[in-house]
């Protein structure tokens, strides 16, 4: 029995073809017409053009992106440590992809736990990515022990 079963499941596995989604005249007719699959089952034609299936109310809008270049980081803006006393320990700049400069100098940042961290020298940094959350941006100095807050300029 298993000598039968074993080589008729080879073939049959073998033989299976791939299915499609859609093929490729379909794929091609959405793309001339403008119309997605949703689209078209909420009545956009793809036998009429683009321009016509606009003019009826149906156009193939981009899809949002998440691409960090376009969307707003938290972290973004002008930053300065202050010591307990008021003093600057330093500034920083965090542009929208979240480079991040302190005094003039680039630096190496990582995303941990909701936070932006980085390090110059014996400083680290920690600035919260949610902003409804006040007074929890901080740096800490490993030699010293000592610990301030960071604020937006």
């Amino acid at each position: 029995m298993n000598k039968v079963i074993l080589p008729a499941l080879a073939i049959l596995l073998f033989a299976q073809s791939p299915a499609y989604a859609i093929n490729d005249k379909y794929r091609k007719q959405l793309e001339a017409s403008g119309c997605t699959q949703v689209s078209e089952l909420e009545g956009c034609d793809i036998h009429k053009t683009k321009a016509q299936n606009a003019e009826a109310g149906f156009s193939n809008q981009a899809p949002v992106t998440t691409d960090t270049t376009t969307a707003p980081t938290p972290y973004a803006g002008q930053w300065v440590a202050k010591s307990d006393a008021g003093a600057t320990v330093a500034t920083i700049r965090i542009d929208s992809r979240e480079n991040v400069w302190v005094n003039g100098e680039r630096v190496k940042a990582k995303r941990t736990d909701g936070t932006l961290q980085f390090h110059q020298g014996k400083l680290t940094f920690t600035i919260q990515g949610d902003r409804r959350l006040i007074n929890e941006d901080y740096w800490i100095d490993s030699d010293a022990g000592t610990r301030g807050p960071i604020q937006v300029e």
